[in-house]
């Protein structure tokens, strides 16, 4: 049976245009020529890749699943208008207000990352995340910064076993599990989102994804033995009435996409 607070949540990131033009001296570009010119750079420096450094990118969503005794909910932090320290903050506060155990897809390999840069470039404090013990002595021993401690759960890390050649990603690993997978768009359509203004379409894409990690997570803890098979279906319902009461398209649509219970083996 779970117990406890638990917030699931995931990151939305485009690129730090005004760092970029800092950085690389790119004063006169438009925001667009910014963020593909960091991106040229970031791959003449690998000689692979254009994903950003971690400290590059800039927070434009955070969603989260907050289950707490009773209570179940699905939202994006702030609002549409909200800019990156507010969002900062108000996910900092949900952890000094409920204490939860964390849980992500790669949030060891990125999100915790870039929320750490980015709480630091806007002096966002939060004495709960990280303390070692040094305020309370319990977290000496399980804290939410040692990567085998349990204050935070990387799913991906911890079915992996540790081991980046046995990462999966999160829409695939959904998908075979019978769950809807990645939604509206994929990662590498938010900046394009960004720059329109569909801000809303990236928060409810970003809402679809911690949908999926909270659904691999409920597995998790039935292969772990916290949930039996009839404690898996009854947090499986809570969460289908949970979409079936919301008026909001993109739960509709997930809901839609989520075959019934028995359906996929």
């Amino acid at each position: 049976m779970l117990g406890g607070n638990v917030l699931v949540f995931d990151i939305e990131t485009v690129p730090d245009v005004k760092a970029g033009r800092q950085l690389f001296n790119l004063k006169g570009l438009s925001d667009e020529d910014v963020a593909l010119a960091m991106r040229a750079l970031r791959t003449q420096k690998t000689g692979k890749t254009d994903f950003l450094s971690h400290f590059q990118h800039q927070i434009v969503a955070i969603s989260a699943v907050l289950r707490s005794n009773d209570n179940l909910k699905v939202w994006s932090l702030g609002n549409p208008a909200s800019g990156e320290k507010e969002l900062l903050e108000r996910f900092f506060d949900g952890i000094e207000k409920f204490a939860p155990v964390l849980v992500s897809w790669n949030g060891n390999g990125f999100d915790l990352p870039v929320i750490h840069y980015r709480a630091l470039k806007h002096g966002v404090a939060s004495a709960r995340y990280w303390d070692s013990g040094d305020i309370d002595r319990e977290f000496r021993w399980n804290n939410y910064l040692s990567r085998f401690h349990a204050r935070h759960l990387d799913l991906m890390d911890v079915l992996s076993g540790y081991q980046p050649r046995a990462f999966v990603p999160l829409d695939e690993l959904a998908v075979m599990l019978g769950f809807p997978g990645k939604m509206g768009m994929s990662g590498a359509h938010v900046w394009e989102s960004f720059c329109s203004g569909q801000i809303d379409a990236i928060r409810d894409y970003c809402e679809t994804d911690v949908l999926n990690t909270y659904l691999v997570y409920l597995r998790f803890q039935q292969i772990r033995g916290v949930l039996n098979q009839k404690e898996l279906e009854r947090e499986q319902n809570r969460l289908r009435d949970l979409l079936a009461d919301s008026s909001r398209p993109h739960l509709s649509e997930f809901l839609a996409r989520w075959p019934a219970l028995g359906s996929v083996s």
